[in-house]
């Protein structure tokens, strides 16, 4: 990352500007300088105790990361969305998992996407912003190094960074919009399943019925928290679980995954402070769900 010094800037300590100004967490400082970073000013390096004038030029190479035993290419089909130096924006497909672990430990998105980083001779890592479940499909963030990563969860924390879902669920909801606001925690005896709890984190689930048919709902969701497995919970809570999460009560007659998708995603880009919006269409699994539901009433 470079940045040019403005007049307002100088005077600063190197230091200040890099965590004030540029929001480099002290975790990435303290990586820069034990683990082979380097930072630059006018291309010749500089302590972090360096004074800044007008006019000079900042940049800082991260350090090498290192991978983890399971964080290794493999051949996954990707849909990229938007792809730049800092950042990789997918419509990811149900059934494939985020990242590798000891029950999927090859043919995750992360594998794909180191293996689309090595076809570039990319030394881009892995580090996912917005997490999808491995049954729930649309649009996830991922961020190519930890600097942009760092940038995009201060965002994230800060409700810059939105996500709108689409999802079908058991049942005619009574409101056409509403909020569901419970705490989440996990479940006893459970390393997978989520519960309302009260001594859970707290949770917020907006909605909007897009359409109402009998024994169903085609309804939109917005997240203003993001607990693992929050709306699925949320939605089992009501009593109006989606369609095709066994986990939580749903039907799975006529979808074998839950109804999930993550439609629309829009934030500050990490580097450019842009205003990035996407949007992807209802996958076909999901189409055909409600058309089924749909005829046989």
């Amino acid at each position: 990352m470079k940045w040019i010094i403005e007049k307002q800037h100088e005077g600063m300590l190197l230091r200040d500007y890099i965590r004030q100004v540029q929001g480099v967490s002290r975790r990435i400082l303290k990586a820069i300088k034990f683990e082979g970073g380097l930072i630059l000013v006018n291309d010749v390096e500089q302590s972090v105790r360096y004074v800044l004038k007008e006019g000079d030029e900042v940049e800082i190479k991260l350090p090498i990361e290192k991978k983890g035993n399971f964080m290794v290419p493999g051949e996954v089909p990707l849909s990229i969305i938007y792809e730049d130096k800092d950042i990789i924006v997918l419509d990811k497909q149900a059934g494939v998992a985020v990242l590798p672990s000891y029950h999927y430990p090859k043919g995750t998105i992360a594998n794909g996407l180191l293996a689309h980083y090595e076809q570039q001779n990319s030394a881009s890592t892995v580090h996912i912003v917005t997490r999808l479940d491995k049954d729930t499909s649309g649009l996830m963030l991922v961020a190519k190094h930890r600097y942009s990563h760092s940038v995009l969860s201060t965002s994230q924390q800060a409700g810059e960074l939105k996500r709108k879902y689409q999802a079908i669920v058991d049942g005619a909801l009574s409101k056409t919009s509403g909020t569901i606001d419970a705490p989440i925690g996990r479940k006893e005896d459970s390393i997978i399943e989520r519960e309302i709890r009260e001594n859970g984190k707290r949770a917020v689930t907006h909605y909007r019925v897009e359409r109402n048919l009998t024994g169903c709902s085609f309804v939109t969701v917005q997240l203003e928290t993001g607990r693992t497995h929050q709306i699925r919970v949320h939605f089992s809570s009501i009593g109006h679980p989606l369609y095709g999460d066994s986990l939580y009560g749903g039907d799975v007659s006529v979808i074998q995954r839950q109804a999930l998708h993550c439609y629309a995603l829009t934030f500050p880009h990490p580097i450019t402070k842009q205003t990035l919006r996407f949007s992807v269409n209802l996958p076909l699994d999901m189409v055909n769900a409600l058309r089924k539901l749909q005829t046989s009433l």
